[in-house]
């Protein structure tokens, strides 16, 4: 798994298109079509679990990274699918969930988180050490944050069986952990090269000063800004004028690549363009469980055309979203009839985090087995969903998916194809 991630790198910095989808969810409709598609594709894929997704403390899904790691295993076995091609990653590994508590506190905490998403077999480690803790700075300067990150990392090595099976990323110029920035109308700003080789040097200084200097051979990438970005209503494209001038960052640097955070809701041609930039890792999410949201208020939305009887999934994930609204009230802003449109539509996808909820399981259930049961004519479904979802549908209907699985499956699965090429010729 590592060989497959540092192979990937070098291959991108000798100057060929490559890149490595990264699916960060815990949705198991999202992880078992980006499985299958990896396996339809015999691709390699990684997969992130991010610290207040899974951590000591089970995170905002109840796992610890044991957990995780035993929950997309039971996917992958489940398919058939070959586990020596999935690489886990622990994503914005650092203080940040504890961040209202004092430095030394958090980072206590988030020792031992790193020491079990180590020894649960997750091998790619996002060390992020930006944010302050209680009585600092929201964000902390680069010499404060490549010192925690050091620190994490002799932990890691520690907690290693085989030290050398590590791959940390470093940097982090994105949002938050979990979510799409909230300024949602300022210009993204792209990272300086002089700052993004600035940021390594600190962190290599750094790992040296831990007593880890056998570790900076572990470092294989710097997460950066290239300009790509999306808020609860906006998305950020690539900028026309990029160029090479942000890879020059990485020369002197062997063995090491740019990561993409926020990558999601991009044009296609902006993930070859990406790689070709440096960008060897290519992180998304929230598209995905925007795209399983889509399905299934299509499949909701024909049964209603229809005059089909069931009970419309819209309105019970309003009334949970109501009941708790911790997952998106600091995070969508506006009139009540805006807030009511970004609870359900919009792209930071916040509904994301009540899909597990049991009562949402039901109403899955219900619509699926809804429209499985329902005698919908071809082109009502053709009115709904597109020719790529048909023909993605119908070659998971031959793998034995029930139909209307198939086609929410279809759907997230037409987010990430995309991200899997082979070379600067085309898309996969």
């Amino acid at each position: 798994m590592t060989d497959i991630l540092r192979q990937i790198i070098r291959d991108n910095r000798a100057g060929q298109i490559k890149a490595l989808p990264s699916v960060c969810s815990a949705h198991p409709d999202v992880l078992l079509a980006s499985l299958l598609l990896a396996q339809e594709l015999d691709q390699p894929i990684i997969i992130e679990a991010t610290s207040n997704q899974v951590n000591q403390d089970g995170g905002y899904t109840g796992m610890r990274p044991a957990d995780f790691v035993d929950f997309v295993t039971e996917i992958a076995t489940g398919i058939g699918f070959d586990t020596k091609q999935i690489i886990f990653g622990g994503d914005h590994l650092g203080p940040q969930v504890w961040r209202a508590q004092p430095a030394e506190t958090a980072m206590a905490k988030a020792e031992i988180m790193v020491a079990e998403y180590v020894r649960a077999g997750f091998t790619k480690i996002h060390l992020d050490c930006s944010e302050g803790c209680a009585g600092e700075p929201a964000q902390v300067d680069d010499e404060t944050s490549a010192s925690r990150a050091a620190r994490l990392a002799a932990v890691c090595e520690q907690a290693a069986v085989n030290p050398d099976a590590l791959s940390y990323m470093v940097g982090t110029e994105v949002p938050p952990p979990g979510g799409a920035r909230i300024a949602e109308h300022e210009p993204v700003q792209t990272t300086n090269p002089a700052a993004a080789t600035a940021t390594l040097i600190k962190h290599f200084e750094a790992f040296d000063l831990a007593g880890i200097s056998a570790a900076k051979n572990r470092i294989v990438a710097l997460v950066v800004q290239p300009g790509v970005e999306f808020s609860a209503d906006h998305i950020d494209r690539l900028p026309a004028e990029s160029t090479m001038e942000l890879r020059a960052a990485l020369a002197g640097f062997d063995g090491v690549c740019f990561e993409a955070h926020s990558t999601d809701y991009q044009h296609p041609q902006v993930y070859h363009d990406l790689a070709k930039i440096g960008f060897a890792i290519h992180k998304v999410g929230p598209a995905l469980t925007f795209a399983f949201r889509k399905a299934l208020y299509a499949l909701d939305d024909i049964l209603e055309k229809l005059d089909i009887s069931h009970q419309p999934i819209a309105t019970g994930m309003e009334k949970l979203m109501l009941e708790n609204d911790g997952y998106w009230r600091s995070h969508y802003h506006g009139s009540e009839q805006n807030l009511r449109f970004l609870r359900h539509y919009s792209y930071a996808d916040r509904i994301r985090y009540y899909w597990t909820n049991p009562a949402a399981i039901a109403a899955v259930e219900r619509v699926l087995a809804a429209a499985n049961n329902a005698d919908i004519p071809q082109p009502v479904w053709d009115q709904v969903f597109c020719a790529r979802n048909k023909e993605r549908a119908e070659r998971l209907e031959r793998a034995g998916y029930p139909f209307a699985k198939a086609k929410v499956l279809a759907e997230i699965q037409l987010a990430l194809v995309p991200y899997f090429f082979n070379n600067a010729q085309g898309l996969a």
